[in-house]
């Protein structure tokens, strides 16, 4: 179906190809997994599938790829959208219309399909994503799974052969997740559709692939069964850590597979203390409460009268699904946000009497309150990353670190002339974490920091935090990467319907919850263990006591 032929692609300026001589043959009918790490060069091999690299991009493509018979040299991304379909990172920035049947039928209007078979196939699409209570609604009520859903479906009712997902479940609670995972599933079990799907989440979609593409970061490209190919990637789920740590072969990929191995794990790891899940430190004094905050968007009441308190040298991670108030929460705390009620006091770095970041300037509101808003390029405005950098330097005027080291910690080798719009999804994030950073500001607010980012990146996003909490900030991430929260996190809080229902000691909350808990805690429960790392320190106390 799929096919790569000695493929490079060289982009204007750049000294060395993105993909690099790429053999690659993907059959019909699989889910091909394509995993590596940020700016490895996913979205290009996910481009070249239908052409828009290099039409759309530049730069020069050699070898040939060829999809359904087609060379994507020869035939431009409108010839090529009755055989791929294409869900990028942001499936709402795709939608051309207003309600969920316009948006199915919008595709199918541009292939000039006949209306009768139009309206069978919207049917047969409303049916097979489970959206048909949903075909009157309006695109921007919807929840973000079920926006990935009409994303899918409004390419799929083109009956194309290829389904192109980029990163489909980054911005999706765990619950939202499995459903778009079901219904892609679904289209390969079913109907025959070839998926290539590049996720960094890959907890929650390794056990569905059939083939596994990984690209190392030097161009080149190898693939195979997801047992083999995860048997020494430098990036795999915490199943698959946790099966090369216990030695378990074959490697599980999935926490179904990994419980049926990891009794005698569990039977060792019973006899000795569970180490911390993270680096503890120091929590001290209050530095920012928030009194019956209220927040509304027009009818709808997106905060409820929340009531909470923020301590110097604690993560706290905020959870929910979808739709649940999180950000509105976190803009109303930082004070750029709409806030119809309640009170925000935060005391600074020098202490004194608390301040509310809404009354005070924009420079002395960031001192106070640092927030990484879900879509990062709301931040970057210049034409490089360099100026971008340089400009975080002269607006911190703050003893932060420079924006650049902290950008280096985050996603290395990011080069000063490229432009922040060039850049990878995950490399955007980091910039902009980086230039809020830098001006160190008492409070740091962080909406969904790990999307797009690799699993190094976030361990490299890990350090920062824990630096930022030993250094006396107080640290809150709202995510729904669990994986993440287990490793990062001293206390969780859940929200639902605009309220806070839970809040507690990280391993309380999580555990408690099967939709929340960590795969390292599915699989070694009831054993109180989160992350690979615990599990790791364990053994090695255990065997060094023998």
């Amino acid at each position: 179906m799929i096919s790569f032929d000695r493929v490079s692609v060289v982009y204007d300026g750049a000294s060395e190809p993105v993909l690099r001589d790429v053999g690659l043959t993907i059959p019909e009918g699989e889910l091909c997994l394509v995993v590596g790490r940020t700016g490895a060069g996913k979205s290009t091999l996910l481009g070249a599938v239908n052409g828009l690299v290099p039409h759309f991009t530049g730069g020069t493509l050699h070898g040939r790829v060829t999809v359904d018979g087609r060379d994507t040299a020869h035939h431009p991304p409108r010839e090529l959208a009755d055989v791929v379909g294409v869900v990028g990172q942001d499936p709402p920035a795709g939608f051309t219309t207003d309600t969920v049947e316009e948006e199915l039928a919008y595709a199918m209007e541009q292939l000039a399909v006949p209306p009768e078979v139009m309206r069978k196939r919207v049917e047969e699409t409303l049916d097979l994503l489970g959206l048909a209570e949903l075909r009157y609604r309006a695109l921007h009520e919807l929840s973000g799974g079920q926006q990935q859903r009409v994303a899918i479906g409004s390419v799929l009712t083109a009956h194309p052969r290829v389904l192109v997902l980029d990163e489909p479940t980054s911005a999706l609670d765990p619950t939202a997740a499995e459903e778009v995972l079901a219904a892609v599933t679904r289209l390969v079990h079913d109907l025959g559709v070839t998926v290539l799907l590049a996720e960094h989440r890959l907890e929650r979609v390794v056990q569905y692939a059939d083939r596994v593409v990984y690209l190392p970061g030097d161009g080149t490209v190898r693939d195979g069964l997801p047992a083999e190919v995860f048997r020494d990637t430098a990036i795999a789920p915490p199943v698959v850590d946790l099966g090369r740590l216990a030695g378990w072969e074959p490697l599980p990929l999935s926490v179904r597979d990994a419980r049926r191995a990891a009794a005698p794990l569990r039977g060792e790891l019973a006899a000795h203390p569970v180490p911390p899940p993270r680096r503890t430190g120091a929590v001290g004094g209050t530095v920012l409460t928030a009194e019956r905050i209220v927040v509304r968007h027009g009818p709808v009441l997106a905060v409820r009268e929340v009531s909470l308190y923020l301590r110097a040298g604690e993560v706290t991670a905020l959870m929910g699904r979808n739709g649940s108030g999180k950000s509105s929460l976190l803009w109303a705390l930082q004070g750029s946000g709409p806030r119809q009620g309640g009170t925000v006091g935060t005391t600074g770095a020098s202490g004194g009497k608390p301040v509310d970041p809404k009354r005070v300037s924009a420079a002395e509101a960031r001192r106070l309150v640092g927030l990484v808003p879900q879509t990062p390029t709301d931040l970057l405005y210049l034409d490089t990353v360099g100026a971008e950098l340089a400009q975080s330097d002269r607006d911190a005027a703050a003893p932060g670190p420079e924006t650049r080291a902290v950008l280096d910690r985050l996603a290395p080798g990011i080069p000063d002339g490229l432009h922040p719009r060039d850049l990878s999804e995950g490399q955007k994030l980091s910039l902009v974490l980086a230039v809020q950073l830098a001006a160190a500001p008492r409070v740091v607010l962080l909406d969904e920091p790990t999307r797009g980012l690799d699993y190094r990146a976030k361990e490299a996003l890990i350090g920062v935090v824990d630096r930022l909490a030993a250094e006396g900030h107080a640290v809150v991430v709202s995510t729904h990467d669990v994986e993440f929260v287990a490793a990062a996190a001293d206390r969780v809080m859940v929200m639902a319907e605009g309220e806070v229902v839970a809040d507690g000691p990280t391993a309380e909350v999580i555990t408690a919850s099967p939709t929340f808990a960590p795969q390292t805690a599915k699989v070694l429960a009831p054993l109180p263990y989160l992350t690979v790392r615990q599990v790791g320190s364990a053994l090695d106390a255990a065997r060094a006591a023998r």
